[in-house]
Order: C-alpha cells, then sequence, then structure tokens
C-alpha cells in the first residue's frame, strides 16, 4: 500500500522545492493537506504525480486538478496572509481550497459542474469554507470583495468580472493563453486600475467557460 505521507514529502522535495517554491508556508500546506483526498476514487495512487489530473466529467466538460508545483507557484504568488478572504475557482474535488484554508484564509470554492461541487462540499466538510455552485466567470460576489483569487485552469479570456471582485490590493493568479502553451499571470488590483505580470510559463487544460472567440487575443 502506498505511504501518502511519504509520497507527500517526495512531492514537496522533488516537485516544488525544485520548481523555485520557497515560501516555508506553503510547502508546509503542500505536505500537510492529503492530496490523495481529493481525486476520484480509485486513483488515489495517481494524486503525487507531476500533471494534471482528471477529477470527472459533466456536461461534456472535464474538470482538471493542477499539476502540484504549478498550483504551489500560482499559490506562492498570491502571497496570502492569514484573515484574508480567498476565492477557488473551479474548485473541482476541493484541493486548492483545502490549502488556502490551510494557509489560514477564508476561503469561498466555486465549481460550475454541480456533481463535482457536491463532491467538494463532501470532501470539505469539517472546514470552513463556503462551497458555491455557479457559472465561473461570474465569481462569487456575494461573498466578496475577495483579497486573493485562484483560477484552477487556463483562460483565454480576461476575467474581467473577477478582476472586479477583488479588494483594492488584491490578487488574482491564473494561467493565461491559447493553445497547449500559457503564462502563469498574477494580477493586482490598485484602486480602479488593474496590473497584471507574467510569472512563469505554464500548461493546463482548458476552462470551456473562459475560452476565446474566433479571432480573440489577449
Amino acid at each position: 500500500m502506498l505511504d501518502y505521507a511519504q509520497a507527500r514529502r517526495l512531492m514537496v522535495d522533488c516537485q516544488l522545492r525544485t520548481f523555485d517554491v520557497t515560501d516555508i508556508a506553503v510547502l508546509d500546506a503542500f505536505d500537510a493537506v492529503p492530496r490523495e483526498r481529493f481525486v476520484p476514487e480509485g486513483r488515489e495512487a495517481f494524486a503525487y504525480i507531476d500533471q494534471p489530473l482528471a477529477l470527472g466529467t459533466e456536461e461534456g466538460e472535464t474538470r482538471y486538478t493542477p499539476a502540484p508545483m504549478v498550483l504551489a507557484r500560482l499559490i506562492q504568488a498570491l502571497a496570502l496572509r492569514p484573515g484574508e478572504r480567498a476565492l477557488d475557482v473551479a474548485t473541482g474535488l476541493g484541493y486548492a481550497a483545502a490549502l488556502l484554508d490551510r494557509l489560514g484564509a477564508r476561503v469561498t470554492a466555486l465549481e460550475s459542474l454541480p456533481g463535482l461541487a457536491g463532491q467538494a462540499r463532501e470532501r470539505l466538510a469539517g472546514r470552513e469554507i463556503v462551497v458555491e455552485t455557479g457559472p465561473l466567470p461570474a465569481g462569487a460576489p456575494q461573498q466578496g470583495p475577495f483579497d486573493a483569487i485562484l483560477i484552477n485552469g487556463r483562460i483565454e479570456t480576461r476575467p474581467q468580472t473577477l478582476l472586479d471582485q477583488l479588494a483594492d490590493g488584491g490578487r488574482l493568479a491564473c494561467v493565461q493563453g491559447q493553445g497547449r502553451t500559457g503564462k502563469a499571470t498574477l494580477w493586482v488590483r490598485a484602486g480602479n486600475a488593474f496590473g497584471s505580470r507574467p510569472l512563469f510559463d505554464a500548461t493546463l487544460p482548458a476552462l470551456g467557460a473562459f475560452a476565446a472567440e474566433t479571432g480573440f487575443t489577449f
């Protein structure tokens, strides 16, 4: 039987630390949250592979959890402080939401696929995390404004409605791009202005709700 505690330690040491994840709190969160509890039943042995893992398909859309090293870098870029309000978009089965909670954030998890949202509620039971079901681009304005927003998938369009739900000084981390390539990007709000900067090259499965129309480019 797989030793999951050892698998987590290897993930932290061999995937995260070697990919410039240096924040001790983030490393501790990945070491503490059991990733195997947030994958489909029967897929636990694949929980710690260094690539996106399919969580389930509904309404013709498949949701994935990001590869650990990409997810860790995105969370690290958010520079969360305890007590901040965070929104986890496309939460899937709730893994990233559990990590944000471990970091001390007040977390809202958003999922558009009702079956996955229900499973996320089960897996996150006992944590003070609100799981909302609804369109991803619409966010969760009733739970905001947010100090940090994480998007668990590649987007092709500017997430303006989500950006509008950031508090002043709030940050949004995502992977942007079309095709198979993308850039991990950090957006920051300052008053009514939004600035962005690329962080690193990254690949994540696309989120259909953020697909660009034909001819669109960033």
